[in-house]
């Protein structure tokens, strides 16, 4: 088996589609079989796909093509005896499928975000050898990509998933009291956390904050009203036209773009006009003043 290229001209521009086929020989003729289409490549995936088609043999130090067939056949009489491998089709079987694709996704996000380098020094590890900032990493791609229960991420999801490679982990990382472990240790970031996270999103989209939306929403629970009187739910009034529900009032302040930047439950009875964003006390990252063009100056 080899590569095969075909060069067509469609708009003016030439496209180069490649495929894998296979050479067969037929008496004194040889055709060629068609495998596997494979599209344009780039010359990274051209080489890629020329390494797998080829065997490295130790006894010579360089790569040939091998010749596969069915263990039930008998490989035809013109083919080379050591370039000819024989297959039990019947017992060829797929053993732990893993996705690769999405986990790799999420993991390139979480280093553009820089979370690496910013849960890192922050968790630490532990004497065992626990990277937790890896453990947390693991949390969050199994949130992003298949939500759930940590006990599912323990039994079943990890096990399906790249992350062993990618991160460099083995299943010890996945233990249930490991993951509840992790999030022990995050609460007393969550405000370094946000300003980090703010500071990206400035440096990522050049979003900037000189105008910022505030407004406040509600929401109620279908419960009894709790006997404690420090139980947020005791807070609020019902704007839901729900006065058999106990109410509880949020503030959220917003960018122009719609970009959350605080959120913050209300535990105040008292009327919205009395709730400042100054309370809020956000803390935004420092940006440059805007400039100011005028026809002496033009940008």
């Amino acid at each position: 088996m080899y590569l095969k290229c075909r060069t067509r001209r469609k708009d003016g521009k030439e496209h180069r589609s490649w495929s894998v086929v296979e050479s067969c020989r037929y008496g004194k003729k040889v055709a060629q079989r068609h495998v596997l289409y494979l599209g344009e490549l780039n010359d990274c995936q051209q080489a890629g796909w020329e390494r797998t088609l080829a065997v490295f043999d130790p006894r010579s130090g360089k790569h040939r093509q091998m010749a596969l067939f069915p263990a039930d056949r008998a490989a035809p009489a013109h083919a080379d005896p050591e370039a000819v491998v024989q297959i039990k089709l019947d017992a060829l079987r797929l053993e732990r499928p893993r996705q690769w694709g999405a986990c790799w996704l999420a993991d390139e996000l979480w280093r553009s975000l820089k979370l690496d380098t910013f849960f890192a020094p922050r968790l630490g590890g532990t004497r065992e050898g626990t990277e937790w900032e890896k453990v947390l990493r693991t949390l969050v791609i199994y949130r992003l990509l298949s939500p759930g229960a940590e006990w599912r991420l323990h039994r079943e999801w990890f096990r399906a998933s790249a992350l062993d490679a990618l991160l460099g982990l083995d299943e010890r990382a996945a233990q249930d009291d490991t993951l509840y472990r992790c999030h022990d240790l995050l609460l007393v970031h969550k405000e370094t956390l946000f300003a980090h996270l703010r500071e990206r999103w400035a440096e990522l989209f050049d979003a900037r904050y000189d105008v910022l939306l505030y407004d406040l929403t509600s929401t109620y629970f279908e419960c009894d009203v709790p006997q404690g009187e420090t139980d947020p739910r005791r807070f609020g009034y019902s704007r839901d036209r729900r006065s058999d529900c106990v109410q509880v009032v949020i503030a959220l302040v917003v960018t122009t773009d719609g970009r959350e930047l605080h959120m913050l439950r209300r535990t105040e009875p008292d009327k919205d006009a009395q709730l400042l964003l100054a309370q809020l006390g956000m803390q935004l990252p420092p940006q440059a003043p805007p400039k100011i063009h005028s026809p002496q100056n033009p940008m």
